[in-house]
């Protein structure tokens, strides 16, 4: 791949585990994707400090309500530039010297040195977008992305009512990622909930036929038990999130896991209800206590796994039923996943 170079940024040289500036690898083992990191409401003018792949980045509106990412880092002595404050000109300060920086990472002001080459001084820009409910980050220090994020429709379009619950797994993100592609465990998992009626349906000869049809954002997983065809299907939405269509006459329910990867051994998983029924604001704490309630579940299964991040398919056992699974660690694999001595 090509460097990417930035006006006052240290070289970059582009590697399949992320861009590496002066001080690291940005974004190791989740590069070059589009993620939703925040709740749009959730940011305002006050800065909001977030991780992201081990990355420390700043999010922070304009007054014109334009956001804008920062690596978390001040390019002079490096203090976290989550601590300053947004001014009128929607420039971030520095807490320390008080540099002003635009949402391009340009320096447009440093105090005290009017002489100072102000090209040479910029902080690391990351490419943000506000889509729907959600803001979006491209994990690149890029001065433009190659693409725009594409959200599952029922997060954007306006003919949905949207609840979200989010929630903190001790886990590597990969882990909790295939737990939301795999059908088999909801019987055992979630026999209380959303797996009631498999559970009930199961015999000891019972045979789970799984299907799995690529798309154009990831692809599009089937399951049929006992050759019985399940109306409800998932979709994988590369990297990280999956859309459950579940079955409702004559309406329409979505569930959608985004799994955030924070560090190693973090993952920040926000689970998205969206209806298109039952649209009263007073009904949405029960859609959240159900969400959260069902991801519960889940929690404590996944935290266990060990290794932490999902190995190589010859590392552990597999059979029919995760066709889903193995398409998910092979895209891992293939296209975020650094080599081991990189």
């Amino acid at each position: 791949m090509s460097p990417v170079a930035q006006p006052g940024l240290p070289s970059t040289v582009a590697l399949p585990s992320g861009p590496v500036l002066a001080y690291g690898v940005l974004f190791r083992g989740f590069a070059h994707v589009w993620t939703p990191v925040l709740l749009s409401r959730e940011l305002k003018r006050v800065p909001s400090g977030i991780r992201v792949a081990g990355e420390k980045l700043v999010l922070f509106r304009r007054p014109d309500g334009s956001p804008g990412a920062l690596v978390d880092r001040c390019p002079h002595r490096g203090v976290a530039l989550s601590l300053g404050k947004v001014g009128d000109d929607g420039c971030l300060a520095c807490p320390f010297h008080g540099w002003r920086f635009s949402t391009d990472g340009t320096v447009r002001h440093v105090p005290l040195n009017p002489d100072a080459k102000l090209n040479q001084l910029s902080a690391t820009a990351i490419p943000v977008r506000d889509v729907g409910d959600l803001l979006w980050i491209y994990t690149a220090p890029v001065a433009r992305a190659p693409s725009e994020p594409v959200p599952p429709d029922a997060l954007v379009e306006p003919d949905w009512t949207r609840t979200y619950v989010e929630t903190t797994w001790r886990c590597h993100w990969t882990r909790a990622m295939e737990n939301m592609l795999d059908s088999p465990h909801l019987p055992f998992v979630h026999r209380t909930t959303i797996g009631r009626s498999m559970a009930r349906m199961m015999t000891p000869t019972s045979r789970m036929g799984v299907s799995w049809e690529e798309m154009p954002w990831g692809g599009r997983q089937r399951s049929r038990l006992d050759g019985t065809g399940n109306l409800a299907y998932l979709d994988f939405h590369r990297p990280n999130m999956m859309a459950l269509h579940i079955p409702i006459p004559g309406k329409r329910l979505r569930m959608h896991a985004l799994v955030i990867p924070v560090d190693e051994s973090t993952t920040r998983l926000v689970v998205a209800s969206a209806r298109d029924f039952a649209t009263f604001r007073f009904l949405n704490p029960l859609f959240d206590r159900m969400n959260a309630f069902i991801a519960a579940q889940d929690q404590a299964v996944v935290e266990s796994s060990d290794p932490p991040e999902v190995p190589l398919p010859s590392e552990e056992v597999s059979v029919a039923t995760d066709r889903a699974t193995l398409r998910f660690r092979k895209y891992y694999r293939e296209n975020l996943r650094p080599p081991i001595n990189a």
